[in-house]
């Protein structure tokens, strides 16, 4: 696991080569051309063989090579031989990760398939996490019927998304006393793809600043879909800064406990605002930062009922977590004569030029509560 964070890091971000001569200047070395993929060398290769532990031979059958960096182990098993199946082939890679240690510290994912179904998995997934890939081009499932090898050589080794899943949504995370390798499954690549594509529409300079809903199922990793958006918005947009929005404390804690874990892929620290003064310390930055609070921290003086711009900057966008709730309270609502506003309002006003993005399991179209009217 060490020795594949620090090798990954090499294959992502490159190094400098100290020249031994100190007169010469130092050379900035790309192991992969993740922005050209034609640049690059691709090879598949059968029954490549290993001398792995104890002189013992190894022949995985297919590994894929870019510029000579073995970054995939295919294990692959008789179709017709109704003795064996998946399973046997995620044995066999265990075997592997014990015999020839070594092939595993350069790997991205490993591949096991039947010839028919096929699961994908990293060096740290136990079976239950190896998992279906299932669709080419983010458009359309393909049905179990259609060949899930097919399905998942086209859908992820295709070079350029391929070089994404490596360079953009694999990340390492350690929780207490175990550390893992997180692939994105097909449905958080194709959703932040398309998530991506309508910010940058949204933050353009007549955008509409609705970047859209992100409609999640139970249990399918929301938080890390929020995490590897996050992760490209830090890398595509000018030194934006993120606002990630929830309406619990408990929820603004766990999101937050999650993105701090992964520091290191976000390419800077989360903060979390438990106080309208800390927001507003956080927000008055000219650039940059990732900031956690909840919605309830927009709110005004009790002296005054309009709040104030924290920022008037385009490059700031607004993660509404349960966007169904809370996000509403637009209109002026009066009682006993006073005038009063949701906390959403607020938000909005002190955050004029923000684009926002909503990431909910229950999206409601309701007259006075519509989820998608409101972000997109």
């Amino acid at each position: 696991y060490e020795a594949n964070k620090a090798v990954f890091k090499l294959l992502c971000d490159g190094f400098i080569l100290n020249r031994e001569d100190r007169t010469q200047k130092d050379l900035y070395i790309e192991l992969i051309d993740f922005d050209t993929p034609e640049n690059n060398i691709f090879k598949a290769v059968n029954q490549f063989e290993i001398e792995g532990v104890n002189n013992q031979l190894r022949i995985p059958d297919g590994i894929v090579f870019v510029n000579g960096i073995p970054v995939v182990v295919i294990e692959l098993k008789n179709a017709t031989n109704e003795e064996v199946d998946i399973v046997d082939g995620f044995n066999q890679l265990q075997t592997y990760k014990r015999d020839i240690p070594s092939l595993f510290y350069y790997n991205a994912f490993m591949i096991t398939s039947d010839g028919i179904n096929a699961k994908v998995g990293t060096i740290t997934s136990d079976l239950d996490r190896f998992m279906f890939w299932r669709t080419i081009d983010g458009e359309k499932k393909s049905g179990l019927s259609f060949p899930q090898l097919q399905v998942m050589l086209y859908g992820m080794m295709n070079k350029k998304r391929f070089l994404d899943i490596v360079s953009k949504y694999s990340f390492f995370v350690h929780e207490e006393d175990k550390s893992f390798k997180i692939l994105p499954g097909y449905h958080q690549f194709f959703a932040v793809n398309k998530a991506l594509y309508t910010t940058h529409l949204a933050a353009s300079e007549n955008g509409s600043r609705k970047a859209g809903v992100i409609w999640h199922t139970q249990g399918s990793g929301k938080s890390y879909s929020m995490l590897m958006y996050t992760r490209q918005l830090v890398l595509e947009l000018n030194n934006p800064t993120i606002v990630v929005i929830t309406d619990r404390n408990d929820l603004d804690d766990q999101l937050f406990t999650t993105f701090s874990k992964s520091a290191d892929y976000l390419r800077q620290t989360p903060k979390q605002a438990d106080t309208r003064k800390k927001l507003r310390e956080l927000l008055s930055v000219q650039a940059g930062g990732i900031v956690f609070t909840t919605i309830q921290k927009f709110s005004p003086d009790e002296s005054d009922q309009s709040m104030e711009a924290l920022t008037t900057r385009r490059n700031v966008v607004v993660i509404a977590d349960e966007a169904h709730r809370s996000q509403y309270g637009l209109e002026a609502k009066e009682k006993d004569g006073k005038v009063s506003f949701g906390f959403a309002k607020h938000m909005r006003d002190a955050l004029p030029n923000a684009s926002f993005i909503g990431f909910t399991g229950t999206p409601v179209e309701l007259s006075d509560k519509n989820t998608p009217a409101l972000f997109g």
